[in-house]
């Protein structure tokens, strides 16, 4: 099963189990830079997706919007064309108002980012039921 988000980069992300879901997506021309590299930009786009993800299928948390209050990255090493990038994400902790986590992200199995956020817990989206948004069960 396919995961489609509204922008179109990322169009081919994939989850592919349940509970640590790993995401990822094949690094395609229109994800790189002119060095043939996956953009910064797009990689902290995943890295940004992946622990609010993560929190939906490790504690069937309630359906809710997580707005990112502060993200930190490392880039560890490139993302070439062609690779496959895959994302871990785990959550920490959370709190009344906030939720804590951190990710590995992984090009064809090597480490190229780790990735810590603070996380805002915002309002429901629809009833907040939906412990499945994927779709994946």
């Amino acid at each position: 099963m396919r995961y489609t988000p509204s922008p179109p980069a990322f169009d081919d992300i994939a989850p592919e189990a349940a509970l640590n879901i790993p995401e990822g997506f094949r690094v395609e021309e229109r994800h790189t830079n002119p060095l043939k590299i996956c953009h910064g930009g797009m990689m902290a786009t995943f890295a940004d997706m992946l622990i609010p993800c993560a929190a939906m299928y490790q504690f069937e948390m309630e359906r809710r919007f997580l707005p990112t209050i502060s993200l930190q990255m490392d880039y560890m090493g490139a993302s070439p064309l062609g690779a496959w990038v895959q994302g871990e994400g785990d959550v920490l902790k959370t709190t009344r108002n906030m939720l804590f986590g951190q990710g590995l992200v992984t090009a064809d199995g090597q480490p190229v980012l780790r990735v810590s956020g603070i996380f805002k817990m915002g309002q429901l989206i629809g009833d907040g039921k939906a412990h499945d948004p994927l779709g994946l069960k």
